[in-house]
């Protein structure tokens, strides 16, 4: 679903929520960089990736906006000349499968509870083929280990927005589990490994 193109070639700045690999990796150059709270929907492992970070023989596990509760993140203004770039940037990393709705949401910037923005960002199609919804830790596992695509292994992608988040000062109870566990796994010496 494309937003509305007065979205994208309005005259001023652009916001944009990041939650996942945009905390780490944005990809596109910005003016601030905030923290920011997003609610009315949460971080969750709940996407199967075909394309990023696993295939559609062995789909990997990448984060998506669900419904309910909250999401801290970070808020990119962008200033209004790369507005129309860093959306057709964003169209083409987050909608390869048309997985995520993109809409505009009001996130509140930290420091200052009384100011909100309007932010572009990705929330999950839950009616998508590649919603997997809430999985157990060991479902977690079996697909971030297996999961490798085209932007490299899915326990980097994880390993990488736990500590996005540690450097910020949250904790996610689940995904930081999740990071463990994988670390842990990495760590047996192959000989021990291999048997």
């Amino acid at each position: 679903m494309r937003m509305s193109s007065i979205v994208e070639h309005a005259a001023e700045d652009l916001w944009v929520f990041g939650y996942g690999s945009l905390m780490w990796r944005p990809g596109f150059p910005f003016l601030e960089r905030i923290e920011a709270l997003l609610i009315g929907a949460h971080r969750a492992l709940c996407v199967y990736s075909f394309v990023h970070r696993g295939t559609p023989e062995r789909p990997g596990l990448v984060l998506g906006l669900d419904l309910g509760g909250a999401c801290r993140g970070i808020a990119y203004r962008v200033g209004a000349a790369e507005r129309v770039r860093t959306i057709g940037y964003l169209r083409a990393r987050e909608q390869v499968t048309m997985v995520y709705r993109e809409c505009t949401r009001r996130v509140w910037i930290r420091g200052d509870p009384r100011r909100q923005v309007p932010a572009l960002c990705y929330t999950v199609d839950r009616s998508h083929p590649q919603y997997a919804g809430r999985l157990t830790l060991e479902q977690q596992l079996h697909h971030v280990r297996q999961g490798h695509g085209q932007s490299g292994a899915n326990r980097d992608y994880v390993v990488a927005t736990v500590s996005a988040l540690e450097a910020l000062g949250y904790r996610e109870s689940q995904l930081h589990r999740l990071a463990e566990r994988l670390k842990g796994r990495r760590e047996i010496p192959a000989a021990i490994a291999s048997g």
